[in-house]
């Protein structure tokens, strides 16, 4: 027999996804199965699959040691420990993501990832410790394509996470994006709105113009700043959180990001040699009313990264 007891992180947690993540050698299948025949018992007493585990909890699992082989434990010292934080606390980071560097591990399992150096440097202060945690990690909010710089939100404890997600979720955390783009839009600002849809066997997303069975409603507001020769530099914000979205959006209005090799102009990006997409997420706004505690104290609050290389580079 084996003892769980849900902690502050742990707390709030449907059962099963409990049980799942913190013995991730059990099959769901038999998890289920030993649920019902009492085999896990909470508090001593038989636990349902959709329970809510409270802080103090004791889970008893009376299943075969076999379930509690040791996992390999995360050893985070071959990841670099190169990391830009723009603002941080108790609750929340907010980490600079550079262009080349992914978020988490992709399909050739990239171990130098954004949340692998941000756990990192979270052990290394002594603020994340892996063995007392049952079920967390620090997670992040949002995500940036491998080739996007700029701002992205780690969560430090299951409570954040959750008022996060749904901020996010309710549009109250408002994402503002610089971004060279070749040609001058028609107009000098304005709201492009369309239905996007991705293939996921080509990582590539199309504009549909009319509402298919896999595409999403993707809207996307953008204001020119400057232009410079056949540049423009736009400030974009996103209403709606698709993929690509903004790389897609700007392409079909015909004014592609500069370096973007899917979507954009290839003879155009090696003209300026441009081998990335000049594209940054440089500031994120909390809005009023959108979180709660224990973050209230971020609603209103405005948080921005330095500016892009690109801007100095392209535009003077």
């Amino acid at each position: 027999m084996k003892e769980f007891t849900v902690g502050k992180n742990d707390a709030g947690q449907r059962a099963d996804r409990f049980i799942s993540k913190a013995v991730p050698k059990l099959p769901n299948g038999k998890m289920y199965k030993f649920l019902r025949e009492k085999k896990i018992k909470l508090n001593g007493k038989r636990c349902e699959i959709s329970t809510r585990l409270q802080e103090g909890d004791v889970l008893q699992m009376y299943i075969s040691d076999e379930f509690f082989g040791s996992v390999p434990r995360s050893d985070f010292s071959d990841v670099s420990s190169e990391i830009q934080i723009i603002y941080e606390d108790a609750n929340i980071l907010l980490a600079y993501k550079p262009q080349g560097l992914v978020v988490h591990e992709d399909d050739l399992n990239t171990r130098d990832t954004l949340i692998n150096r941000i756990t990192r440097y979270l052990i290394e202060k002594g603020e994340y410790d892996p063995a007392s945690e049952q079920s967390f990690a620090p997670a992040l909010c949002n995500r940036l394509d491998r080739n996007t710089e700029g701002i992205v939100i780690c969560a430090k404890n299951a409570e954040s996470l959750r008022l996060l997600n749904e901020a996010i979720k309710n549009r109250a955390v408002k994402k503002t994006y610089l971004c060279a783009v070749v040609g001058r839009p028609r107009e000098s600002e304005g709201c492009i709105k369309t239905y996007l849809e991705k293939v996921e066997s080509e990582n590539t997303v199309y504009v549909r113009k009319e509402k298919t069975p896999n595409s999403k409603t993707a809207i996307t507001n953008y204001r020119v700043i400057k232009t410079s020769g056949e540049l423009s530099l736009c400030e974009v914000g996103l209403v709606t959180g698709r993929t690509h979205q903004i790389r897609v959006h700007m392409a079909y209005i015909g004014c592609p990001i500069l370096g973007d090799g899917k979507y954009g102009r290839n003879e155009v990006n090696r003209r300026y040699r441009a081998k990335s997409q000049a594209l940054c997420a440089f500031r994120l706004e909390f809005s009023e009313g959108g979180l709660g505690e224990p973050l209230k104290y971020l609603e209103g609050r405005s948080f921005e990264a330095k500016e892009p290389s690109f801007v100095s580079e392209f535009f003077g």
